[in-house]
């Protein structure tokens, strides 16, 4: 079982500090809700996120929407071998039912995690499909208890996709970071908790793209012994 797990995420409702700015209003009367329960949005309130800190790492929930749905439509995740998480740049952490099935369209996606924010499940009923906690990442993986911690970053060890993944396919439970921002590298705590970190391209990938990439190689890394125990026998 992989475990993956989408880092310090651009994903996080509109902050206080800037509920009260012209910006902000606007919106907020256009789409009929409060700002607490309205995602932070570059394509909507680039001029407002720029005077946050960490600014360009932030409001990006977009690429949350594709990696997921990468990871969810891929036939590791459909064998259920594939539990995926999401932590965000604020210390939440979403857990991802593996049966989800996730609006490819973005404004639905985009409403369904404002729900998510304000009510903690989906749905609020029955069978959770998606699970909000305050929680940190080294929470996480202390629950989740890996035997193997890989993150990437340009930062890390250079080092092919195939090589890096290939180490993993032999443990029980290994756990992959990939970073769920645009711009910029994890943070000095979220380094420390990963028993290496690699470097697979010289240029930032983005988080979809990796992760797809990430997970073709891992389901590559674990059919091949299985295919030379088919040939033996």
């Amino acid at each position: 079982m992989l475990t993956l797990i989408l880092a310090e995420s651009a994903l996080e409702t509109i902050p206080q500090s800037l509920w009260a700015r012209p910006l902000i209003r606007r919106y907020s009367k256009k789409r009929e809700k409060a700002p607490q329960f309205l995602l932070l949005d570059r394509s909507y309130h680039h001029n407002a996120i720029k005077r946050l800190e960490e600014s360009e790492k932030r409001g990006r929930p977009d690429i949350i929407h594709f990696a997921l749905l990468e990871a969810l439509g891929s036939p590791l995740n459909k064998e259920g071998n594939l539990q995926i998480y999401v932590h965000t740049i604020n210390d939440y952490i979403i857990s991802i039912n593996p049966s989800v099935r996730l609006p490819k369209n973005y404004n639905r996606f985009e409403g369904l995690l404002e729900q998510l924010f304000q009510l903690g499940t989906i749905p609020p009923t029955g069978e959770i499909l998606l699970h909000l906690q305050r929680k940190d990442l080294s929470q996480l993986l202390y629950e989740v208890d890996p035997d193997h911690v890989i993150a990437f970053s340009t930062e890390g060890s250079p080092r092919t996709l195939e090589e890096a993944i290939s180490r993993l396919y032999s443990k029980e439970r290994p756990v992959v970071i990939i970073g769920g921002f645009p711009h910029g590298h994890f943070s000095e705590t979220t380094v420390r908790l990963a028993d290496e970190i690699v470097c697979v391209d010289r240029e930032m990938l983005e988080a979809w793209t990796l992760t797809s990439r990430v997970i073709y190689e891992y389901e590559r890394a674990v059919s091949l012994p299985k295919k030379r125990l088919d040939r033996s026998l």
